[in-house]
C-alpha cells in the first residue's frame, strides 16, 4: 500500500471527493482541504473561500510563522474527533480525521472562521501584536479582509463539522477500497496470495495455509506481503471480508448473523466490531442508509 499521503492524493482526484468539496464550499462559502498527516502546513491556501484576510498575513514572515505554530497546535491535539484551534486573530480552523481501518491516513480541514462577531476591539489588538512584531502591512486593506471574515454562530459552525465527520467516513471507506484494490505493480506471488485469499475469504484460513500455498516459509510471505500492499495478513484478510459484506448487506433478506457466518466469522460480537472499525459505521446503519439512498434513487 502506497503512503498515505499517495492515499490521500488519489482520493482528492475522485469524483466523489470533488463533488462533496464543491458542494460544501458553495453551501457554506468556507474553504474546505483534504490533506494527509505529513502535511499540515497552510492546507486551506489557495482553496475557494479562503479568508482574505489570511491570505494577507499568510504572505508575512512573522505571521507565517504564528500560522505555523498554530496548525502545528491542532496536529498535536490529543484526541480521535475533530481538533479545533483559535489563531492569535481569533479565527478558527478545525481538522477531522480520516482513516483507512484504524490507521489516521489525513485531515478534512476547513475553518478561517469568526465564531463571533469582528470587533474594533478585536482588531485593535491584532494591530498590536502585528506591531510587536514588527509586522509592515496595509492596515486599511487588513481591517477591511478582517471585518469580511465569514462569521458563523458557534451551533452552526458545529454543524458544518459534523458534516465534515460524516463526509470523513465516505472518505473511509473510499480508502479502504483502495487499500483491497489490487496494485498493478505488485509481484506474482502477492497477486496470487491476493486471489487465493479473495477466493478462500469465507473458509478459517490463515497465515500459515496462505504460505504453504505459495510454497514459501511463513516469514518470508508475511514479510513480502507486507511490503507489497502495506498491510499485514490479517488486516488485509478483514478488509476482504468486510467488502463481501457490504454487498451482501444489500440483500434485505439476509440476517446480519448469517452475514457474519457466511464471511467466516464464528462470532457476531466480533464481526460488529471489525466492521464499524474498517467501515467506520455498525453494519445495520451500513444496511439502512443504503437502503434509504437506493429509494432516493
Amino acid at each position: 500500500m502506497n503512503r498515505p499521503a499517495d492515499l490521500i492524493q488519489r482520493i482528492s482526484k475522485s469524483d466523489i471527493y470533488k463533488d462533496y468539496e464543491r458542494a460544501f464550499s458553495d453551501a457554506t462559502e468556507l474553504p474546505i482541504a483534504l490533506r494527509p498527516t505529513e502535511i499540515w502546513r497552510f492546507a486551506l491556501e489557495g482553496k475557494r473561500y479562503q479568508n482574505p484576510f489570511c491570505s494577507m498575513l499568510a504572505k508575512t514572515s512573522r505571521t507565517c510563522a504564528a500560522c505555523l505554530e498554530t496548525q502545528k497546535k491542532m496536529q498535536d491535539m490529543p484526541g480521535e474527533g475533530p481538533k479545533t484551534v483559535t489563531c492569535f486573530a481569533g479565527l478558527c480552523d478545525t481538522a477531522v480525521p480520516v482513516r483507512a481501518g484504524d490507521k489516521l491516513i489525513g485531515y478534512l480541514q476547513t475553518g478561517q472562521v469568526a465564531l463571533r462577531k469582528p470587533n474594533d476591539l478585536q482588531f485593535n489588538k491584532i494591530t498590536q501584536q502585528l506591531c510587536d512584531w514588527g509586522v509592515t502591512v496595509d492596515l486599511t486593506q487588513l481591517k477591511d479582509a478582517y471585518f469580511h471574515s465569514r462569521t458563523l454562530a458557534p451551533q452552526q459552525y458545529t454543524a458544518i463539522v459534523k458534516l465534515l465527520e460524516i463526509f470523513a467516513t465516505h472518505i473511509s471507506t473510499l480508502a479502504n477500497e483502495i487499500v483491497v484494490q489490487e496494485d498493478e505493480a505488485e509481484s506474482p506471488m502477492i497477486r496470487r496470495a491476493r486471489a487465493y485469499i479473495h477466493a478462500n475469504q469465507a473458509d478459517p484460513i490463515d497465515l500459515d495455509q496462505v504460505a504453504k500455498a505459495m510454497h514459501v516459509s511463513t516469514f518470508y510471505f508475511c514479510k513480502m506481503f507486507k511490503k507489497g500492499t502495506g498491510l499485514t495478513f490479517t488486516d488485509y484478510l478483514s478488509r476482504v471480508r468486510m467488502e463481501k459484506a457490504k454487498t451482501l448487506l444489500l440483500n434485505p433478506h439476509l440476517r446480519i448473523s448469517e452475514i457474519a457466518c457466511d464471511i467466516g466469522f464464528q462470532s457476531l460480537t466480533h464481526f460488529n466490531r471489525m466492521f464499524r472499525k474498517i467501515v467506520g459505521e455498525s453494519p445495520t446503519h451500513y444496511r439502512d442508509t443504503k437502503s434509504v439512498r437506493q429509494l432516493l434513487n
